[in-house]
């Protein structure tokens, strides 16, 4: 009776150790979609105040619209799995609006078409590995996301400047 009672502990804590780990994966992932929900409307009302082309304004008002509503969607997320939501942009994400920040008329669209060129390829891959990975409102989320971020993938591809971007 001792060893099953042994072996039950062990099965238990082994079972709460790969739920630890798959919550700690899905805590990123969520707290990775909120601050990259954050960066991107900042990023788009930078793009309304210092883009030239009326394209990359356009593109702007795009990503507030979009991620705002995203943004929404993944505090649920959030809130249903049981994780608080981070309340503001990475320090990467950060370092790069200060950067972009500092640009204006031609230069701001060029370096902000690559960086959306390059972000929203990111962030296809990430949605899709966790459209895959992931199970119940994580994996909803993840695929119900994905054709926005492709959206947003296909028009920075065409914003003036991007063509450096995308080879």
């Amino acid at each position: 009776m001792r060893n099953f009672v042994l072996v039950a502990a062990v099965a238990t804590l082994l079972g709460f150790a790969t739920a630890v780990s798959a919550g700690r994966a899905d805590q990123k992932f969520i707290d990775d979609a909120i601050q990259g929900n954050l960066a991107e409307v900042q990023m788009g009302q930078l793009a309304q105040q210092k883009a030239q082309s009326q394209e990359v304004k356009s593109y702007g008002e795009m990503l507030v619209m979009d991620h705002q509503a995203n943004n929404e969607k993944a505090k649920q997320v959030a809130n249903e799995i049981g994780v608080s939501s981070p309340t503001e942009p990475g320090a990467k994400q950060k370092a790069d609006y200060k950067e972009l920040a500092k640009l204006s008329g031609p230069a701001f669209d060029r370096e902000f078409a690559k960086m959306m060129v390059s972000d929203h390829k990111k962030d296809v891959r990430k949605f899709e590995r966790e459209g895959k990975r992931a199970r119940g409102p994580l994996a909803q989320y993840a695929t119900e996301t994905l054709p926005t971020l492709k959206k947003h993938l296909q028009a920075a591809e065409k914003l003036p400047s991007s063509s450096s971007a995308s080879r």
